[in-house]
């Protein structure tokens, strides 16, 4: 599977999702199947890592790189997901080739700009805080560099907000701080692991991804959440199964390193 390697100008006023149509019209090549222009991007925020290593197992199994948004979550141990007893694991998702971004060490949700030029913001939709650029850029530094210390490889220069809300300070603040490009994800591309078991099975969410992902697709999961009963990480592998059924393959976000 090919990396796709985009190098993005530095930005200020552009929307949180720039990178999208970008990647929508690029090719991916693979030694595999030539070229493809049917492309899905796989994109995992930490979570509460309860299905870091199912999911990691299924990528693995079927070929797929995916792209990695890290924060430094609690995860289901008891610890937390960029402790050193992690190591391990990002070491061996580094050696498998996948591509990282920074998801704010805190999970800091973003909530305005506040008149006195800071920005308000919520820890884990917890305690509140406010940023001026040069904390907020501690914030999204101290994931790098905690990770650098994990792996010895650096964050790429993609970022995304808990929760996907940014505002036009985090956008400017975060590309001077060597994040240039803010990575949404597409209404299609939303599995829904964060939905209610009850509601919405596992067999209905892949189902709806399977009607909805096309060329381009940007798609969001956690690697586990707190609020779902059913894991959905065992949709994952029918979901690319199916995918690639249609013609689909994948790709890893990238840009310029860091």
């Amino acid at each position: 599977m090919a990396f796709i390697s985009i190098r993005m100008r530095r930005v200020s006023k552009l929307p949180g999702f720039i990178l999208l149509a970008a990647l929508a019209a690029l090719p991916v090549t693979s030694p595999a199947s030539g070229t493809c222009s049917r492309t899905v991007y796989l994109t995992f925020d930490t979570g509460n890592m309860a299905q870091a290593e199912n999911i990691a197992r299924i990528l693995n199994q079927e070929q797929v790189k995916a792209t990695f948004f890290l924060a430094n979550e609690k995860t289901f141990r008891d610890d937390h997901a960029l402790d050193p007893a992690w190591r391990d694991y990002w070491r061996a998702r580094v050696s498998e080739g996948h591509a990282f971004g920074n998801h704010t060490f805190r999970h800091v949700y973003l909530k305005r700009d506040l008149p006195d030029g800071r920005l308000l913001a919520a820890i884990n939709n917890g305690p509140e805080v406010k940023f001026d650029e040069h904390g907020f850029c501690a914030e999204l530094k101290k994931v790098d560099e905690t990770f650098y210390g994990l792996t010895g490889q650096n964050l790429s220069g993609l970022w995304r907000a808990p929760g996907g809300r940014t505002t036009q300070s985090a956008i400017r603040w975060a590309a001077n701080c060597g994040y240039p490009v803010h990575v949404h994800w597409d209404e299609a591309g939303f599995i829904g692991d964060e939905l209610p078991s009850e509601k919405f099975p596992n067999d209905k969410l892949l189902k709806q991804a399977l009607d909805r992902i096309k060329p381009g697709t940007v798609t969001m999961m956690h690697l586990g959440i707190w609020s779902r009963r059913e894991p959905l990480a065992p949709v994952l592998a029918p979901l690319i199964q199916g995918l690639k059924a249609r013609g689909y393959c994948f790709a890893p976000l990238a840009i310029a390193q860091r």
